[in-house]
């Protein structure tokens, strides 16, 4: 795995993108994930690659956006991206390897089923991807990089989406309305029903109600 960390400036959202290029790079994946919080569901992860002096409008950390705005900009990123990858760790990988484990697996998928090979990754968060791939990790880094943001709202609509159709096989737990995160309503139904194959059994919250 090698590092490349460029100096950091916050002029423009494509900079660690246009820094990149100027090294002689050429195909950058922006690499983020969601759903490292929940207490149910899969971590999603997404790699993508955007054209050169791409700037999709309004595009921005997604946990920033509406729900509408994701959906219209995730359709704009599917139409304009050069390449869209997208990685997942199930809850039982998760209790079985960490939730960063978990993560870091998730994002790795995401860049190896990239259709277009990257020979950059900027990557959200201060963990590199274990890749032999240059890379650089960017704190916030999806407020700061547009294919992070690109990839933040690729992960988010896919995962909300999944925990959208976990509902109607789990009834009961809300998955639709909270996807999984620990709301009121959320922690009451787990100790009204106990965990269900989706919930991430070494989490506070649901171990709880785990049993012996």
């Amino acid at each position: 795995m090698t590092l490349d960390l460029f100096p950091e400036s916050k002029t423009s959202p494509l900079i660690f993108e246009d820094q990149a290029r100027r090294r002689g790079f050429a195909t950058i994946a922006g690499i983020d994930e969601v759903g490292r919080g929940p207490l149910a569901g899969p971590v999603v992860a997404a790699a993508v690659i955007l054209p050169p002096n791409c700037l999709i409008d309004g595009l921005t950390d997604s946990k920033r956006l509406s729900a509408p705005a994701r959906v219209r900009l995730f359709a704009e990123i599917r139409r304009r991206a050069w390449a869209i990858g997208l990685g997942m760790a199930s809850p039982e990988e998760i209790d079985r390897i960490n939730i960063l484990q978990g993560t870091l697996q998730a994002m790795s998928q995401a860049v190896g089923r990239l259709k277009v090979a990257p020979d950059y990754l900027l990557v959200d968060g201060i963990t590199a991807v274990p890749l032999a791939l240059p890379q650089k990790t960017l704190k916030k880094g999806d407020l700061r990089s547009h294919s992070i943001a690109a990839a933040s709202v690729v992960a988010k609509v896919v995962r909300d989406r999944m925990m959208i159709g976990y509902d109607r096989h789990f009834p009961g737990y809300g998955f639709s309305s909270h996807k999984g995160y620990g709301s009121a309503a959320h922690m009451e139904a787990i100790a009204r029903l106990g965990p269900s194959v989706l919930h991430r059994r070494t989490f506070r919250g649901v171990r709880e109600h785990c049993g012996s």
